[in-house]
């Protein structure tokens, strides 16, 4: 059991995982204030003057019924804005190194060859056997 777990730690992928969280997590503060702080207002203009943002509140006399649609919108604008730079910062150059560690071939030199050569090679080595073995 200790066998897996430590393979599990010193593969590698756990490092990759780490590191990613805590920059996500760091630059999320960032998004959030470009978010809060200049797209929020772009999103509150086109809501009008008497309502805050694209909210609508469903009863009048009670303050609780509103519902935000400028806070779905700016989480979403969140998430997609932190997912392209962890992905294009991170995610992308350490598959472009892990890719260049592992011999830096391309693919269809790493297939080998097809089942119908292995099958033609097998078949012309019968034939040799059988045609040496007879004049013998």
């Amino acid at each position: 059991m200790l066998k897996g777990f430590k393979a599990f730690v010193l593969r590698g992928n756990i490092f990759d995982l780490a590191v990613a969280v805590v920059i996500g997590t760091a630059f999320t503060a960032v998004v959030t204030a470009v978010v809060t702080n200049l797209i929020n207002p772009l999103i509150a203009a086109i809501g009008g003057a008497n309502v805050k943002g694209l909210a609508i509140q469903i009863n009048a006399n009670n303050p609780s019924t509103v519902v935000h649609f400028d806070t779905v919108i700016t989480a979403v604008i969140n998430f997609v804005v932190i997912a392209a730079v962890v992905y294009f910062a991170f995610v992308m150059p350490v598959q472009r190194i892990l890719a260049r560690r592992k011999g830096g071939g391309t693919e269809a030199d790493e297939i080998g060859p097809t089942d119908v050569e292995l099958l033609t090679e097998i078949r012309d080595l019968l034939r040799e056997q059988r045609s040496g073995g007879a004049g013998v």
